[in-house]
């Protein structure tokens, strides 16, 4: 991993407005949760998604990144991260995650949930729940004073433990201006990795994405979309998180 050059909030004003972008974000994500059922095509929630941008008056931060043609990330069952919306229906028994972005007064909010349509299985509930408590235990490591990886390990020690698998091909980030900073946030602890000291104003994307299979990746003809090599479920949880000298301030409620 290359040294750290990514943001540090300078004040409490540009707190506020990454507050903003995240709240905003939120209050998308929210709307999304409402709207899943079976029956509805995913397409919906990426004009819903478009919709609620225009009204906030904030642009689609994933929208044209990279090339990447929608506003919204929206993953069913095995598709881990960056599937497409498309004219699929839900069905009762999936499970749907929402990858969100909005770019407000020139700062980045990022968050992401996954819910259940309808009655869903067991093994379902409990792997949403396993990636839920990861990205609360990687949050709580974000202070001055630990290491960045102090909430890799965390992720995943509490995952692995449990008997599923963090995908380590996609990772956490940085994020402020852009919506990619440094440092790097992966789920596990790199081989050999350096130190990379927290510190007061580092603003830091956490995403744990968890398989209940093996944590393999391939990556779909539409050069985005990333399913589970094995078929398995996998699911995706995300913050947007300040560290402050109090601890972790997670931006995107």
């Amino acid at each position: 991993m290359k040294k750290h050059r990514g943001i540090f909030l300078k004040n409490a004003a540009e707190i506020e407005t990454m507050r903003e972008a995240g709240r905003i974000v939120a209050r998308i994500l929210d709307a999304l949760g409402r709207e899943v059922r079976p029956g509805v095509k995913t397409m919906f929630f990426e004009e819903v998604a478009q919709s609620m941008c225009r009204d906030f008056g904030v642009k689609p931060a994933f929208q044209g990144y990279h090339g990447f043609p929608f506003a919204l990330c929206c993953s069913v069952n095995e598709e881990i991260v960056h599937g497409f919306p498309s004219e699929r229906e839900l069905r009762e028994g999936d499970i749907v995650s929402f990858d969100m972005g909005v770019v407000y007064d020139g700062f980045y909010g990022d968050a992401a949930r996954t819910f259940t349509v309808g009655e869903v299985s067991a093994k379902a509930i409990a792997l949403l729940d396993v990636t839920k408590e990861a990205l609360r235990l990687g949050i709580e490591q974000v202070r001055p004073g630990n290491d960045l990886y102090d909430v890799s390990r965390a992720i995943q020690t509490f995952v692995e433990g449990r008997g599923y698998s963090v995908v380590k091909r996609f990772v956490g980030h940085g994020i402020g201006r852009s919506l990619h900073e440094k440092p790097e946030v992966p789920n596990f602890v790199p081989q050999g990795a350096p130190s990379v000291p927290l510190k007061a104003g580092m603003v830091l994307a956490i995403e744990p994405m968890v398989t209940i299979g093996s944590p393999e990746v391939r990556v779909l003809d539409d050069k985005w979309t990333a399913v589970t090599k094995d078929g398995s479920l996998s699911a995706h949880f995300e913050h947007t998180v300040v560290v402050t000298g109090n601890g972790p301030d997670i931006l995107s409620l």
